[in-house]
């Protein structure tokens, strides 16, 4: 049995944040300059995070897929150990990583034959100056050198994130849908969440899955996917002029997908989260440092991870009247 919730929900899905860092500025996840980082000696060391993954696999039960996160999992130096370590864990799971791709270009090939199964690649555009608008560094180029990288090194299904952003790129979803469909990439879009650290959000301001359908309607013919095909993923999945092309829509704000959640989430420094915007976290970090090599240890963290996951709640409440914005923003936390 894994590690269910009081809703029967069980944690299938591990989320790793390996640095709350990153070499871009995007206007809706950090402010140009003045982020306060996580302190080093705060941070899960390789060793650490590898024991953690394991537990989680071994111990607490379930858990069938582990994606690192950030920050930007990609300036973690002992990266390529990490995968390794994690790829002959029994029974081995499905190891991806969500990045900004700037790295990818020099790293494919050596993160797919560490045990990189597959990649998500942020790109929220296809023109050079929206993208230096928008993430404040001129690094566009390497993006796309790093997505021909990755399906070059076999890290497929590529999977393209895009969050747009009203009146600066919002128009670009159909160009970005025939650019991903041409070269076999899955682009999904996502809701702007309520998780920058200035708290600036604006549910008025946000483009709402409904309009990003009209905006793709404009050249496509997108036909939702039979009912029962989603499962837990985040992404409602459409189907592109008849298929066999699909596109994704993560509705995280206006359409929460709560109910099926399999998500869990370790954060750099060793919290647990049962959600992404919960207002609480479990201190693993502490028990494994106090425990050491005492292998009661191991089982003690599995427990603590377990009565962390009982305790979520049935959803993020975004549209509840006392909604709280999480105080760690979403570069801190983990996607």
């Amino acid at each position: 049995m894994g590690s269910l919730d009081t809703f029967g929900r069980q944690a299938v899905d591990l989320r790793v944040s390996l640095t709350d860092r990153c070499d871009l500025r995007c206007t809706y996840c950090m402010p140009e300059q003045g982020m306060t980082w996580l302190a080093k000696p705060t941070l899960l060391t390789d060793e650490e995070v590898v024991r953690l993954v394991r537990i989680a696999v071994t111990l607490l039960g379930g858990v069938r897929e582990v994606r690192f996160t950030g920050g930007e999992p990609l300036l973690r130096p002992g990266l390529v150990g990490i995968l390794t370590a994690c790829a002959r864990l029994q029974p081995r799971p499905e190891l991806s990583l969500t990045t900004n791709g700037i790295g990818l270009a020099r790293t494919a090939a050596a993160l797919r034959g560490a045990g990189l199964d597959r990649v998500n690649v942020s790109l929220d555009t296809l023109d050079p100056r929206t993208f230096q608008r928008l993430s404040r560094r001129d690094r566009h180029h390497d993006v796309l050198a790093g997505l021909t990288a990755a399906r070059a090194a076999g890290l497929s299904p590529i999977k393209v994130n895009t969050v747009l952003m009203r009146g600066i790129n919002d128009h670009e979803a159909p160009d970005l849908l025939a650019w991903c469909l041409e070269r076999g990439y899955e682009l999904r879009f996502i809701e702007q969440m309520p998780l920058d650290p200035q708290h600036g959000w604006d549910r008025s301001t946000m483009v709402t899955a409904a309009e990003i359908l009209d905006r793709l309607s404009t050249r496509f013919t997108v036909t939702p996917e039979p009912a029962g095909r989603r499962g837990s993923a985040p992404a409602e999945r459409w189907i592109v002029d008849g298929g066999p092309a699909r596109v994704g829509v993560i509705a995280s704000v206006t359409q929460p997908f709560c109910r099926a959640c399999d998500r869990t989430r370790l954060t750099a420094d060793g919290q647990v989260r049962n959600c992404l915007f919960a207002t609480g976290e479990t201190d693993l970090r502490t028990a494994l440092r106090e425990g050491g090599d005492d292998p009661r240890t191991d089982a003690r963290i599995a427990e603590l991870w377990r009565a962390a996951m009982w305790g979520k709640k049935a959803g993020g409440g975004i549209g509840d009247p006392d909604f709280h914005q999480p105080e760690r923003p979403m570069s801190a936390i983990g996607g």
